[in-house]
């Protein structure tokens, strides 16, 4: 089945299934909470628009590719809850950037502020 979101965004799609584990709160810290997922795909990172399916729920989320730690982390637009221990699916839709080094908590949270408003520009436009 072709998922409704490949069809919107019109994108080549890779999907990932996995446990949500515990990380290290970095996200959450910074303000922008993440589900943490293992990613065996060395050839994926960096910032991704994706769609998170979870509970026969589906939400955009922001995405971060780390292939250096194995984790796939996505920050899912509008959900409250707690996902530790369920298994959702992410599906990874168009790169927005590559991974950078911040000098301190403060460029990175500005600089995911700024990748979640492409993320949800991009969702706007391709809907």
């Amino acid at each position: 089945m072709v998922s409704d979101f490949i069809c919107r965004y019109n994108v080549a799609m890779q999907t990932v299934t996995g446990v949500v584990e515990v990380g290290k709160k970095r996200g959450t810290v910074l303000g922008y909470p993440t589900a943490n997922i293992q990613l065996d795909n060395a050839a994926l990172s960096g910032i991704y628009v994706g769609r998170v399916l979870v509970d026969n729920d589906s939400y955009t989320a922001a995405l971060y590719a780390d292939p250096s730690r194995g984790i796939l982390e996505a920050h899912l637009f509008d959900f409250a809850g707690d996902l530790y221990g369920k298994t959702i699916t992410v599906e990874i839709g168009e790169k927005i950037r590559e991974k950078v080094k911040f000098k301190d908590d403060a460029e990175a949270s500005e600089t995911i502020k700024d990748d979640i408003a492409r993320v949800r520009e991009y969702g706007a436009q391709h809907q």
